[in-house]
Order: C-alpha cells, then structure tokens, then sequence
C-alpha cells in the first residue's frame, strides 16, 4: 500500500466522521422548531430526519463537486498534489472534530464555516496568504450578520402577521380558514423554487427562470385549493379556540420541517464527500482536476453518516434549538421555519453566503423578540454567537496543526 492509498482509506473514514456530525448538529436546522413545538416526538424526529436526510444525499446530492471545496484556495498555486492531499484530509478531520466538539455541548455551529475555516488554514501554510479567496472569505464574515439578521426579520414578521390577523381576531378560527390556505400557497412556492435552485438535481433541470416561475405558481394555486378544503373539513367547530389555529399550523410545520431536512442531505453532504472526492482523485490519477465526479458508494457513505449522526446525537443540538431560546408553538414554528427556509433562498440566490444553521437560529430569536425581550434566553444564545464567531479560527487552527504534523511524517 503506497501512501496515496492510506490517505484515501483514512479519508473514507475522515469523511464518514464529518457526514456523522452533519447529522448529528445540523438536524436541529430542520426538526428543532417542530419538536419545539410538540408537533413530533424527537424520537419521530430523529426516524423522519434520518430517513429524508439519506434519500436527500443519495438520489438529490450534487454527483459533480468543486475538488477545491468552496473556491477558498486556488490550487495552482500549490503544484505539488499530494501536499494538497494531506491538506484536505487535515482539513476534513480539523473540520468534524470541531463540529464534534459542538454538538456534544448541544451548541449549533455552520459545518460549512467548519469546513471552510479548515481549508484556509492548510491554503495558509501551503502556499502563503495569496492562496486564500480573501474576498470569499469576506463574504463568509458577512454571513454571520446577514443569515440570523434576514431570518430573524422575517420569522418575526410572519408571526406577528399570524398574532394580528388571526390569533388576535375575536374569530380566529375563521380567520385561520383564509389565511391558512394563503400561507400554504406562499409557502409551496417558496418550497418549488427552492428546489428548483438550491438542490443539486432541480439545477440539472436548466429551467428557464419563467418556467420555474409557472411551475411555482400552478402547484401554489392547487396548494391553497387542497388546503382550503382540509382546512375546512379540518377545524369544523367554529368554538373550538385556540388549539384549532394551532392544528393548523401543526400540520403545516411538519410539511416544512420534512422538505429542509431532505433538501439539507442534498446540499450538505458535498460538505463531507467534497474533500474524500478531491483525495479519491489524487490517489488514483496523482492530480487534481477542477472538478470531481462522486461515485455513488461515496454518496451512500455521506448519506449513511449524516443518518447515524441524527440517530445518536441528533436530539442534543435539536434540544437547544427548539426549546432553550425561547418557548415554541406551532404558529411560531411555522414562522421559524418560513423565515429560514426563505432568508436561505432568497441570500443564496442573490449571491450572498448564508448559512441554514444561522439562519434557523435567527428565525426562532426572531418569534421570541415578537413576544418581547424577556422571551429570549440571550445567554444560550450568547453562547451560540460565541461558538460560530470561534468556528472559523478554531478550524483553521486545528487543521493546521494537523497538516504540519503530517506533513512532517510523510515528507520527514
């Protein structure tokens, strides 16, 4: 066994471990708000989440990823390819030990950020600060500001949206009949065009943005058509208060819920098989090429991780989520979710870097402020900025000492 073969044997496992606490931190992203809100069980969490996080990763994930992961470091400066193999299999373990470290203190933190921090920190050592993509970098630094600021606006305007024209009316379950159906419809074309933009397989559509607009629009006025109708036959007792609207919404979030956690496996899984990729093509062909093709056994393998990662550790970071900022109902979860979920495609397709896990915890701070200051435990969340503000410089750090550790015994 040659030394590219090691590296690509420790990388499968380098990868697997990173799929794992993609699963096990990033699934508070998805189901946090629904437990929160006792629309499911975390038990049903974690089976429905590891399930739709699989199909998600297998059959939607990206088969063609950036060798280089996110355009961090410009490979041509650094000629020597096995060099930048040590580098991205120090990268990938800097990347899941921290996360790692995150989720065993039930804290939410950006595997992307993660992985990005560590690239930068072997791109540093490698080849010199002109490798580095500063002004990718730049924008990673904004995202801290503009994903939880962009969620948090708009959760708490859906909120107060829902509180004024139905939870405050005198006859709110009628009102919940008209405005129910119209949040299903925003929300289905939300749902439609995200994934016609954001997953893997609805790119390889090429639509043409006016017929993805159509699509969105027809399944949007079949969505509030169905919904009026079980609305309807849903919540017959006009006395029934409360927990009628709240029914609603229940079944609403769940829908939410279900389409993150399957779009999350798509997009994320490029975070953990991305770098295994980049080494597979190193070891067999001794360089590295702009992009790479992902065999399916990798996609199962990321897959696979994130599923076991949702099985063991999935109900912690969840937990700080869903029911330690601030007290989640289901019309608030809906208004986290939609807050999220939107902020995600909206930034993301105007070119800005988001980040789903920022976005997720901007949303539930965002409800919670609806409700006034004293709603919001800020010292979990102060704890959560400090974790992501750490996740960058930790990552790099790690993968640094890594690299030149390695370094020194490959090339002595």
């Amino acid at each position: 066994m040659d030394i590219y073969d090691l590296f690509l044997y420790m990388s499968v496992g380098a990868g697997f471990l990173m799929a794992f606490n993609l699963g096990a931190n990033d699934v508070a992203n998805s189901m946090a708000s629904a437990v929160g809100a006792r629309a499911i069980t975390v038990k049903q969490a974690v089976f429905i989440a590891g399930i739709l996080n699989f199909i998600g990763a297998v059959f939607l994930g990206s088969h063609v990823t950036a060798t280089i992961s996110k355009g961090i470091i410009n490979p041509d400066v650094i000629t020597d390819p096995k060099l930048i193999m040590i580098g991205m299999f120090a990268a990938l373990l800097a990347a899941g030990l921290w996360v790692l470290v995150a989720t065993l203190t039930s804290l939410p933190v950006s595997s992307t950020h993660s992985i990005v921090g560590a690239i930068m920190g072997f791109g540093l050592v490698a080849g010199g600060p002109d490798v580095v993509n500063w002004l990718k970098m730049g924008g990673i630094v904004l995202s801290w500001i503009i994903s939880p600021f962009f969620a948090a606006a708009i959760a708490y305007f859906i909120f107060t949206h829902i509180r004024k024209y139905i939870l405050f009316k005198r006859n709110f379950i009628h009102q919940a009949k008209v405005w129910a159906p119209i949040w299903v419809a925003i929300t289905l074309s939300m749902i439609s065009l995200s994934f016609l933009y954001k997953t893997p397989a609805g790119k390889s559509l090429g639509l043409h943005w006016l017929s993805s607009l159509g699509i969105a629009a027809a399944l949007s006025f079949l969505a509030w058509l169905g919904a009026r109708i079980f609305v309807a036959r849903f919540v017959m007792d006009e006395e029934e208060g409360a927990e009628g609207v709240e029914r609603v919404f229940r079944k609403m979030q769940v829908g939410t819920s279900c389409y993150v956690a399957l779009s999350q496996g798509a997009n994320d899984v490029a975070n953990a098989i991305g770098p295994v990729a980049a080494i597979y093509l190193i070891a067999k062909e001794h360089k590295l090429l702009a992009t790479a093709a992902v065999p399916w056994p990798m996609l199962v393998l990321g897959g696979l991780g994130i599923a076991v990662g949702i099985a063991v550790l999935g109900h912690k970071v969840m937990s700080t989520v869903g029911e330690k900022i601030t007290t989640l109902t289901n019309t608030r979860g809906f208004a986290v979710d939609f807050g999220a979920a939107s902020t995600v495609l909206v930034a993301s397709n105007l070119g800005l870097p988001v980040s789903t896990t920022h976005a997720a915890v901007g949303g539930v701070v965002g409800v919670g402020l609806a409700r006034g200051f004293s709603a919001v435990d800020f010292r979990v969340l102060l704890r959560i900025v400090a974790y992501w503000i750490a996740t960058v410089p930790i990552a790099a750090l790690t993968s640094i000492v890594i690299f030149v550790l390695l370094k020194w015994l490959c090339y002595g």
